[in-house]
């Protein structure tokens, strides 16, 4: 089971205001269950959306569209059709479907929406490629739809190092670089001077298990 919770509406705002045309994507399975990006908060946050920017004489239009999972490729067939109408697209998913998107469209900016907070496990034998470590401070919106975190050997969110050999990591020649990889993809969008923009480091201090309880599912206190 995945948890996310929604990035702060101005966050999310001043991600999309170079953008007219914007696609509004939901997700169907956890982010639906934890009350953060399923259909209905689809609809709401793409109202607010709609109303801040025509109150700024900025006005966006902005489409929305949940899919049953964003996490598994056969399912995003059914924006096939539509995404080529748009300049970006915002993800409500986690961040391995925000991935997805981004994978599967590369030459459309995918900004994030939540941040994934919490990554429980199925008690079941099967195979898993992990793509997001859940650092609660999603900043695929600024790297390419690419994790730093994860697809880095060294989880580096300001990159590259200097151990990047023509697009592979020192650590293995078979292993891309996670900062080449998103330097191509930036340059390929025309966004490559996010590149240079410093995102401070993570505080990993509190590393213990957590629990999360989304305030939707929060029982009322009985006086």
């Amino acid at each position: 089971m995945i948890v996310a919770k929604r990035k702060s509406f101005e966050d999310i705002k001043n991600m999309l205001k170079d953008y007219k045309k914007v696609l509004n994507i939901g997700c169907g399975t956890c982010v639906a269950v934890c009350l953060a990006g399923g259909e209905k908060e689809v609809d709401v946050l793409t109202a607010e959306l709609d109303m801040a920017r025509k109150l700024e004489n900025n006005p966006i239009e902005i489409s929305k569209f949940t899919v049953e999972r964003q996490c598994d490729r056969e399912y995003l067939e059914a924006l096939d059709s539509l995404v080529g109408n748009y300049e970006a697209l915002l993800s409500m998913a986690c961040g391995a479907g925000i991935q997805f998107l981004a994978e599967r469209y590369p030459e459309k900016p995918v900004f994030p929406a939540v941040d994934t907070t919490f990554i429980g496990v199925n008690q079941d034998v099967g195979w898993y490629e992990e793509r997001c470590r859940s650092c609660g401070n999603c900043v695929l919106g600024m790297t390419g739809g690419i994790c730093p975190v994860t697809m880095c050997a060294k989880g580096l969110y300001n990159g590259p190092c200097g151990g990047t050999n023509k697009g592979s990591c020192e650590i293995n020649k078979d292993q891309p670089c996670a900062w080449f990889m998103i330097y191509e993809r930036l340059l390929k969008q025309g966004r490559l001077s996010l590149i240079m923009d410093v995102v401070p480091p993570q505080d990993w201090r509190n590393q213990t298990p957590r629990t999360v309880i989304q305030p939707g599912y929060k029982k009322t206190e009985v006086a």
